[in-house]
């Protein structure tokens, strides 16, 4: 009796690990989200619900040899808000094109039986639909059916969150390893600022940061003290709307802006033409045109905020691709406006060269440059 015991613990014990070893198993895992909620979820996970289609930006750098073999339905962002991203991968992997496509929570468009019927093992939200998603009471009819949903965020803290959240989303895709070499390289490519501006202690510049300049009439949006408006901080610069705007987004009037004078402008832009056809934004991005953006750039410098201010007499007038607001590619971001502020400091850093490493090691496209142009000598 007691060999037949013995043989059938033995028994038991294989078959369990023959199933923790099954490509169909998995276990259930506590998460903690950006929000702090724990949520139970079966990880690894297979079937996902992207809430933006530009969280492709992370997906994309965990899951790099097939970036869309989880993915069972995503917003329908990616195509206006970043159509030259959206192309290359439309390119190389066709069938996302027939992916089904959800409106947003945040204009009431989401569609929850849509998403309930795809039977997703996870929905994963930005943080900045965590007021239209809890108000619609969407959780707890998710809930219902057993569909977690967990928020990650990339904007509205980004300097804050996007570690944990790319720990998030590496643990609940199994890649943890992944995940923790892009923070490494995140963490090191911004050492290679923060520790020079330590060392050297240099005077730092007046920074008007514009969000979206040209993309409507009006003058003129800025950020915080988060997102861009901390980027321009940690880059060595002063961020002029710190003390104007309490959160991470608002507006500044053009008469605050010439009264304040700054030594420099930096305007976030993108091809928006699916939004404000043949609008004035500065179209930079992925292959942009960067003499076409160069010269809407100057063009932006003819409106009425900017009469006489001291960036635009120098030539310190610069554009950057706006969706770095909105993903965990910041230390980019980060390098070249550090190597606009400081150009003699950081005369040897190459945000480009880091911005390729970045898709060499983890996107599966081929770089392509066209993110940064400015108006200053040289460039």
């Amino acid at each position: 009796m007691r060999l037949f015991r013995r043989f059938a613990a033995i028994t038991l014990a294989m078959a369990v690990t023959a199933l923790a070893v099954w490509p169909g198993f998995a276990a259930t895992t506590t998460v903690t989200d950006v929000t702090g909620r724990t949520v139970e979820v079966k990880t690894p996970v297979e079937r996902v619900i992207l809430g933006e289609g530009r969280q492709i930006y992370f997906v994309a750098a965990l899951d790099r040899e097939a970036p869309f073999h989880r993915i069972v339905g995503w917003r329908d962002d990616l195509a206006k808000a970043d159509p030259e991203t959206y192309s290359a991968y439309l390119e190389k992997y066709p069938a996302i094109g027939k992916l089904p496509t959800f409106g947003g929570m945040k204009d009431g468009t989401f569609d929850v039986e849509q998403a309930v019927a795809l039977k997703p093992d996870v929905i994963l939200m930005n943080l900045d639909a965590k007021t239209a998603t809890e108000e619609a009471g969407y959780i707890e009819t998710l809930k219902k059916v057993g569909i977690p949903l967990v928020y990650v965020d990339f904007r509205e803290k980004p300097m804050v969150n996007t570690e944990p959240s790319m720990r998030l989303i590496g643990k609940l895709f199994g890649k943890e390893k992944v995940a923790e070499d892009f923070i490494a390289f995140r963490r090191q490519s911004i050492s290679a600022v923060t520790d020079v501006l330590k060392r050297e202690n240099p005077q730092r510049p007046l920074v008007f940061m514009e969000r979206a300049g040209g993309y409507s009439d009006d003058c003129c949006m800025s950020f915080g003290d988060e997102n861009f408006g901390k980027m321009v901080e940690i880059a060595g610069g002063i961020n002029m709307a710190k003390d104007i705007i309490p959160g991470t987004f608002g507006t500044v009037n053009p008469e605050q802006i010439i009264a304040s004078n700054p030594d420099q402008v930096i305007v976030t832009g993108g091809n928006w033409e699916g939004y404000v056809p043949g609008g004035a934004w500065v179209g930079v991005g992925y292959g942009a045109d960067e003499a076409l953006a160069r010269k809407k750039l100057e063009a932006l410098t003819k409106r009425p905020a900017f009469t006489g201010i001291k960036a635009v007499k120098t030539g310190e007038v610069h554009a950057i691709w706006h969706q770095f607001y909105n993903n965990p590619y910041q230390f980019v971001a980060i390098q070249q406006i550090a190597k606009w502020l400081h150009p003699d400091l950081f005369r040897d850093l190459d945000p480009d060269a880091t911005f390729r490493e970045l898709y060499a090691r983890f996107l599966p496209l081929d770089y392509k440059p066209g993110y940064f142009v400015s108006l200053a000598r040289g460039e």
